[in-house]
Formats: C-alpha cells, sequence, structure tokens
C-alpha cells in the first residue's frame, strides 16, 4: 500500500514538474519571440545596408520587398524575396538574393545589389560551405575580394571577361582555389542578366505585392548565351602547382 501510494505520488509530482516547464518555455518563448524576430530582421537590414548604404534611399528597405519566380539566372528554385531601395519614391537599386549552385563544397548564398543604370551596388556572401583558408575567401572577414564587384556591369568588363583571369576573364581567383570565385562571378554576371532582362517591371515606382513575380515571358533580352556560358567553364579542372586538385 505504502509503494503504491509512493509510486502515485512520484507520478504526480513528475507530471506537476512537467506541467510547470512547459508552461515556463511557453512563457520564455511568448515573451522573446518578438525580440527574436526583431534582432534578424536588423540583421538582415545590416546586410542589405552593405550593399546600399542607408544614406542611399529614404523608404522602409524591408517593407519594399516583393517576390520573385524560381529562375536559372538567379539560381533559385523557390520563389524568392528581393528588396528595392527608393530615393524619393523612385527606386534606385534592386537587392536580390542569388544562389551560386557550383560553389567546391556546394552552394553559395548571396546578396547582389543592382543600381538602377545596371551596375553592381555590392555583393556579400551570406551562406557557403567553402574550404577554411581557401574558398572562404569570399568572405569580408577574410579578403576584400567580393568588394570589387562594385561598379561592375555587363559591359564593364565586356561579357566574355566575366570570368576568373585564369579562364581568361578579368577576375582574381585564389591562390590553390579557382571553383568559389568561378563560381561567385559567373553568379553575378547572371544577375545582372536577370536585372537587364526584367528592368522594366523591377525599376516600376508602384509598390509591389509581396505576392506580385516577375513574368519569365517579360524578359527583353536573350538570355541564351548565360545559360550556354554556366555550361561552358563549369567543367574546367582545377588544379594547384603541385597537380592536386582544388576549389
Amino acid at each position: 500500500m505504502n509503494i503504491h501510494k509512493q509510486v502515485t505520488t512520484t507520478a504526480l509530482l513528475l507530471m506537476l514538474f512537467a506541467t510547470i516547464g512547459a508552461a515556463l518555455v511557453g512563457f520564455i518563448y511568448d515573451h522573446t519571440y518578438e525580440t527574436i524576430k526583431q534582432n534578424e530582421r536588423q540583421a538582415l537590414l545590416d546586410q542589405l545596408n552593405n550593399i546600399v548604404p542607408a544614406s542611399d534611399y529614404d523608404n522602409a528597405l524591408l517593407e519594399d520587398s516583393f517576390e520573385l519566380a524560381p529562375d536559372v539566372l538567379l539560381g533559385t528554385t523557390e520563389p524568392i524575396t528581393a528588396y528595392r531601395a527608393k530615393k524619393q519614391e523612385k527606386t534606385i537599386a534592386v537587392i536580390f538574393p542569388a544562389i551560386a549552385p557550383n560553389g567546391y563544397n556546394g552552394s553559395i548564398n548571396l546578396l547582389v545589389g543592382v543600381y538602377r543604370d545596371g551596375t553592381v551596388a555590392g555583393v556579400r556572401v551570406i551562406r557557403h560551405r567553402e574550404t577554411p583558408g581557401l574558398g572562404d575567401a569570399i568572405e569580408t572577414s577574410r579578403s576584400d575580394w567580393i568588394t570589387h564587384f562594385t561598379g561592375k556591369s555587363l559591359g564593364r568588363p565586356p561579357g566574355k571577361q566575366w570570368k576568373v583571369k585564369r579562364d581568361g576573364g578579368e577576375f582574381d581567383q585564389f591562390t590553390g582555389a579557382t571553383i568559389t570565385p568561378r563560381a561567385v562571378v559567373k553568379s553575378v554576371h547572371s544577375v545582372l542578366l536577370y536585372f537587364e532582362a526584367n528592368k522594366k517591371i523591377l525599376l516600376q515606382d508602384e509598390v509591389v505585392d509581396k505576392g506580385a513575380k516577375v513574368a519569365k515571358d517579360e524578359k527583353d533580352v536573350d538570355t541564351k548565351d548565360s545559360h550556354e556560358e554556366q555550361k561552358d567553364t563549369g567543367s574546367s579542372s582545377d588544379t594547384d602547382e603541385s597537380g592536386s586538385s582544388k576549389p
């Protein structure tokens, strides 16, 4: 009888502690959720401001967002959210999430800003798995390589020069690492092609509903060359001076 009573008491105590624990978790979640979301939004805004400085625009950048349908030039397979920077209600730049699918260790996620005139406002890497000490030089904390895209455009350099130097282009590769910068260069060039193809829609100054999508049939330039280029340089092999494969 005593054993039965002891088991019952223990079970009730465990249930009580579980209920109190669940209530505490719920309470903490409810009181920290908004703070977490605000911190995430601020972190995103800081990333966007690294591409288009806050002094360049006067709209609420995070609010002036819109959805883009998946597109091979952006490297996306799902809808993404892009952002318009405006000054006095005129769009001055668009910031795109983009994916370079052919990094050495997988996809490289980028943010690419393009000014109204088609020049690159800035590029930042937001996620990657490239080799530490080699491919990670795409991070601004490791080198200034990624900043060299600023001011570039489809004509500067000419299309055939939008490659790393090893492939006959203008952009530096890294010592012992070519695949990583090659993938990023190709992705940024593809974003510029996408912008050129869709700029009539992207630069409209009316507020676009978040569910609106840039339709592929609105493209006004032929992107065939870009698609062929993405096949063309991706098969190049990479070796360092010792002959071993490198990114």
